[in-house]
């Protein structure tokens, strides 16, 4: 996750490495894997697996009440089970399995564990899932490079051949500024390598570090380099498509996964993580990223996560597709949507306020001078529609309700928008409006329609034209009205960009 879950977790695991102790007794080679081949007997190669970590509509899981090293420690088969069986049903042809070392025996393995590993891959395989591994989660001894590699290793043995397991993350949410982590990286890729030339081998970064990140990884791998990076997205999701085009420019011509990407629905409503994730699923596919792995399947239960600085920030139960009594977020039928080819829900805009409470992306801007407010006291159609009533202005602008479309935005796009609004003893400035803005949030321009004509009106369609300036990386749609003494009503709102 973004800074987070690496470096926090960083911090908490000499805490972890004292207070998870492996059950059972410690083996110094791992258990015996029954390995199953259900979804094909193919002995992969480099270029086989490379090419399904590129596609690879993976899922990030943990149970939703076990999360990180819990997942192990309180090992439930029947939930993963019915947890990998939801995300089959929505397209994920891959998982990815998290593996702590201070969990499963460091440096010497726990047999116990390794045959859990066993039944996570084999429940995976069931559902016609590959794997992707990320090791040395929660873990920071870069000055043991033999007994780090010769542990990775040992993991590693049953799965050489295995085309079920298609990617080693030598480490979850790598620290490119972390001196000795690159000294260990520089020495365990090659280590790895040498061992197990056919796995893809990558490291991914935090959202915070981004494509700075990854650029000082490649610049710090230069003598042996990664064959893919694995970048987290927790950015504005507005911005995506320029995001995403940097972070490849950046790495390039090494390909590009994003491994991480969510909202939280503690500090968002349910409507905005759908449309967040709809908008970098949307940029993904015009940038040529085919694998965008949402954070995470389930939000997790009180007590869930292990104690740890992650613990401690509400937001990260808050993540999930599903919540944790099993229903389904408006999120899911997004991720659906973009695994199988099919369309987005019809829903997923709001343009005509329909939608139920926490289930629209639109927010209210400046609501200090006015708050923008759904109502059933006038709709041209349906039953909803959205009110502004005595609003002020001020130097910061004019109150009004936003949303930025799903569609990614850049320079040159000719945008069309339209509304219906409706007065009532208006007075002041009320339009519908278009502000585009940098990769960096700045300001670039914008245009406005007609002012809807003061007093008491009946419905009248507002429209407004415009085309994005150079550089334009993000639009905002703005329903709006300044200095207005009466009300005004939006209804109907379209969206289209050519």
């Amino acid at each position: 996750m973004n800074l987070s879950r690496r470096r926090a977790a960083v911090i908490a695991s000499t805490v972890m490495l004292a207070l998870t102790v492996p059950h059972g007794p410690a083996s110094a080679k791992p258990a015996a894997t029954t390995v199953s081949t259900k979804t094909t007997t193919a002995v992969p190669t480099l270029a086989s697996r490379l090419a399904a970590v590129k596609t690879a509509k993976t899922i990030n899981y943990y149970p939703a009440n076990a999360g990180w090293s819990k997942m192990w420690t309180n090992f439930d088969a029947a939930t993963i089970d019915a947890d990998l069986k939801k995300a089959d049903a929505l397209g994920a042809t891959s998982a990815r399995a998290i593996i702590f070392p201070s969990t499963f025996g460091y440096p010497t393995l726990n047999s116990a564990y390794t045959s859990k590993l066993a039944t996570f891959v084999n429940t995976a395989d069931k559902y016609g899932m590959t794997v992707k591994f990320t090791l040395f989660d929660w873990w920071g001894q870069y000055s043991e490079v033999a007994n780090s590699f010769n542990w990775a290793n040992n993991l590693l043995k049953p799965y050489r051949d295995d085309p079920r397991v298609i990617s080693v993350e030598l480490q979850n949410e790598f620290d490119p500024d972390d001196a000795g982590a690159i000294v260990w990286g520089k020495k365990i890729v090659p280590l790895v390598r040498a061992a197990y030339p056919t796995m893809p081998l990558t490291f991914s970064v935090n959202g915070d570090d981004g494509a700075a990140g990854m650029a000082k990884i490649k610049a710090a791998m230069t003598a042996n380099p990664i064959d893919y990076y694995d970048f987290h997205y927790y950015g504005n999701s507005e911005r995506a498509l320029a995001t995403i085009k940097q972070a490849q420019a950046t790495v390039a011509p090494t390909p590009m996964v994003i491994g991480e990407v969510g909202l939280n629905t503690l500090q968002n409503t349910e409507g905005e993580q759908a449309a967040f994730l709809a908008r970098v699923f949307q940029a993904a596919g015009v940038a040529g990223v085919q694998s965008v792995a949402p954070w995470t399947l389930n939000d997790f239960t009180t007590g869930a996560i292990p104690e740890s600085a992650v613990s401690k920030i509400p937001a990260q139960y808050n993540y999930g597709l599903y919540r944790t009594n099993g229903a389904a977020k408006a999120a899911a039928a997004v991720v659906k949507s973009a695994w199988t080819g099919t369309a987005m829900p019809a829903t997923l805009m709001d343009t005509s306020f329909e939608n139920a409470t926490g289930l629209t992306p639109w927010r209210a801007y400046l609501p200090e001078l006015g708050q923008a407010v759904k109502t059933q006291a006038q709709a041209r159609t349906g039953k909803w529609s959205v009110s502004l009533t005595n609003t002020g202005k001020n130097a910061s602008g004019t109150p009004s309700f936003r949303v930025s479309p799903i569609a990614p935005v850049s320079s040159n796009q000719k945008w069309h928008v339209e509304a219906w609004v409706r007065g009532n003893a208006a007075t002041g400035t009320t339009q519908i409006a278009l502000s585009w803005f940098d990769i960096n949030d700045k300001w670039l321009g914008g245009v406005a329609s007609a002012a809807l004509p003061v007093g008491t009106t009946n419905w009248t369609k507002l429209t407004v034209d415009g085309v994005a300036p150079a550089g334009s990386a993000s639009m905002q749609i703005h329903l709006k009205s300044g200095e207005n003494k009466g009300t005004v009503w939006f209804d109907d709102v379209v969206v289209s960009a050519s």
